[in-house]
């Protein structure tokens, strides 16, 4: 990894981050994510609202994004999601980074700072919420809710696609929460997939575990809700 290391100014804008999240650390805040089952190799703490304020002051650099990465931090990770070049990003990264998250945050961070960016999105949302490890389901599914947020132009069609997915992955509880998530975007941003997310949350109400007929029922109150409307 030593290509990183030749560009000057990504060096010292990587430094300079180093020495920032230093500073900024909180051991109250790293200990109270530690006790809520957010494990990292080393997190310092730092608030997500303060690092978005350091990504801020500098020049989005693909190089800068990888070397964040690849120290491991808690904070240099989602610096990372944050100062990355989505059209420089491929789909061996998008992968690497996303079979390698060890908590929903970071997750969390990548889908929705970087993921979500690139062309690589709809794809991948699919792809990952089939698969093997819980993290890489969950990111394929917290994508699809972010896709159905931000993708104001897309046409319904290309979200149609996520809902033979989600009527799978239903049934394993302990996604439930991002799938509510995901199903109130999908079926808030038209009639049409307003259509479908209740008719997945219907199928949820038919399955067998206690849960996933709870998120069903939950979902279809919302779902029909005086305030849905289009």
């Amino acid at each position: 990894m030593n290509f990183l290391l030749d560009n000057p100014e990504t060096e010292k804008d990587f430094q300079n981050l180093l020495r920032q999240v230093k500073l900024r650390k909180n051991g109250d805040v790293s200990n109270s994510m530690k006790r809520q089952g957010i494990d990292y190799k080393l997190n310092w703490g730092v608030s997500v609202v303060e690092l978005r304020e350091l990504a801020k002051e500098i020049k989005p650099d693909h190089l800068l994004a990888l070397k964040l990465w690849n120290k491991q931090w808690r904070e240099t990770m989602i610096l990372g999601t944050l100062l990355d070049e989505p059209e420089k990003v491929t789909e061996e990264q998008m992968d690497f980074w996303t079979k390698s998250f060890e908590n929903r945050e970071i997750a969390e961070q990548a889908s929705a700072n970087l993921w979500v960016k690139t062309k690589f999105a709809f794809a991948k949302a699919i792809e990952w919420s089939r698969g093997k490890k819980h993290l890489v389901r969950f990111t394929g599914i917290h994508l699809m809710g972010r896709l159905a947020l931000t993708q104001k132009n897309a046409i319904d069609e290309m979200f149609e696609p996520f809902f033979e997915e989600l009527a799978i992955v239903g049934k394993d509880q302990r996604l439930n929460a991002v799938i509510y998530r995901s199903v109130i975007a999908l079926g808030t941003r038209s009639k049409m997939l307003n259509d479908q997310a209740v008719e997945l949350a219907r199928i949820f109400q038919m399955c067998e575990q206690e849960d996933t007929v709870k998120l069903g029922e939950t979902l279809l109150d919302e779902l029909t809700a005086d305030y849905v409307s289009f």
